[in-house]
């Protein structure tokens, strides 16, 4: 849902105020070092201003969902990021300063920090400040984009979605002034069956149209079928298992939406098991992190045959990608490890867990329990998701502070 927090939700802030980002603004590492010391219960080495809460966020909540008590100074220091207001930012370096006009609140962001703070439990009073802040800033069409004010987006209002469902709310009941919820929102970004493919769309930056895209389908699925980015087991089971490929029909509704969304991502997974880039001014490669969000989608979605082959391929192939992204990434892929049934701590020979635990300060306790835990992991390293280095540049680009769930790659868009 990814996240993100993605560069997609990203794309379509950018279109809606007319300005296309140049391909040059998609640099592989715009920022590879803080510009100063980091606190300690950061996750991750790399210049966290734009991505700081998103990562915290999703390793925090991969790890607990792995049996792993974070750092108490790790879950300090996200909540410490939480303005008056409710929400949270990208990334503010002296969280004693108080917010103001310019901090650049974001749903993605605070999304992000509420799935994870709900998941570790005891904070409460941050959880519903930030739901209540979502709530005052919600679009009237239902939906939310990237930053108060933007257009709805499907990647933006999948993972805000999530937020509601992983703190125990019905996201059918947060309704807007005109009575609108999420899934009327979702429904107006679902695409045809025809042109569209059954897809959520994402704007184009020169046009504003809607045009498929896979990580908004991704978190549109998980959005109509209001999951967060850990699958409610419960409901996934009352699901059961899907019969083949859903038929696509017009999207009248989230569920409806949500099903042709499955499609489409089945679709384009069949061939090769992965979803591919499609990166302005670069040449086609596999896009590992969207890859990552459609196996936890299409395993919200009942088709556990396709995520697990999905899966695999990720476990085969990820390993570059998550050392060079860091901690989100890490997070990513435990996540749809689990999804798909898989065991993280054995992911193609690698341990994630381990590798995630090792970007951040020394984990309160691990569930000595699991078998898996003592298997040798080896650390490889930290540092910002690509996925929100194509942010930063779309950022530069722009010239606002406004970023990708996820749910936000650099093989993505």
């Amino acid at each position: 849902m990814n996240v993100r927090r993605s560069a997609a939700a990203l794309a379509v802030a950018v279109a809606a105020l007319g300005t296309a980002a140049a391909p040059a603004a998609f640099a592989a590492d715009a920022s590879p070092s803080p510009a100063g010391p980091l606190p300690s219960g950061l996750y991750g080495k790399k210049d966290p201003q734009f991505d700081g809460v998103f990562r915290q966020s999703y390793a925090l909540l991969a790890l607990k969902t792995s049996g792993v008590t974070p750092a108490a100074k790790a879950v300090d220091w996200l909540t410490g990021q939480q303005c008056a207001s409710g929400g949270f930012a990208a990334y503010r370096a002296d969280a004693n300063e108080p917010c103001g006009s310019k901090t650049q609140v974001d749903s993605n962001s605070t999304a992000a920090a509420v799935q994870a703070l709900a998941a570790l439990g005891g904070k409460q009073d941050t959880v519903k400040k930030a739901l209540g802040w979502l709530k005052s800033v919600q679009n009237q069409d239902g939906g939310w984009g990237y930053n108060p004010g933007l257009p709805s987006d499907a990647n933006s209002t999948g993972i805000v979605v999530g937020a509601f469902a992983a703190a125990g709310e019905k996201p059918a009941a947060v309704q807007s002034q005109e009575g609108k919820a999420p899934e009327d929102a979702l429904t107006k970004l679902a695409m045809d069956c025809g042109k569209g493919g059954g897809a959520f769309g994402l704007a184009d930056a020169k046009s504003g149209k809607l045009a498929p895209n896979a990580d908004a389908t991704a978190a549109g699925v998980l959005g109509g079928l209001g999951q967060g980015l850990v699958l409610d087991e419960k409901a996934r089971k009352e699901a059961g298992k899907a019969d083949g490929a859903p038929e696509c029909a017009k999207p009248d509704d989230a569920a409806q939406a949500a099903r042709n969304g499955t499609g489409y991502l089945l679709k384009s997974l069949a061939r090769t098991g992965h979803l591919t880039s499609a990166m302005p001014g670069a040449d086609d490669q596999p896009d590992v992190g969207n890859t990552a969000d459609a196996v936890v989608a299409l395993a919200a979605a009942g088709q556990q045959e396709q995520a697990e082959k999905s899966a695999k391929w990720l476990s085969e192939n990820s390993a570059a990608w998550a050392k060079d992204s860091g901690p989100a990434a890490y997070a990513q892929l435990i996540l749809a490890a689990r999804a798909a049934g898989m065991d993280a701590r054995d992911f193609g020979g690698a341990n994630l867990v381990d590798q995630l635990t090792a970007q951040g300060p020394k984990p309160e306790a691990t569930d000595a329990g699991d078998e898996a835990e003592k298997k040798d992991g080896k650390d490889d390293g930290s540092g910002v998701s690509v996925w929100w280095i194509v942010g930063v540049g779309l950022v530069a680009g722009v010239g606002i502070g406004i970023l990708f769930s996820g749910r936000k790659k650099k093989n993505q868009l």
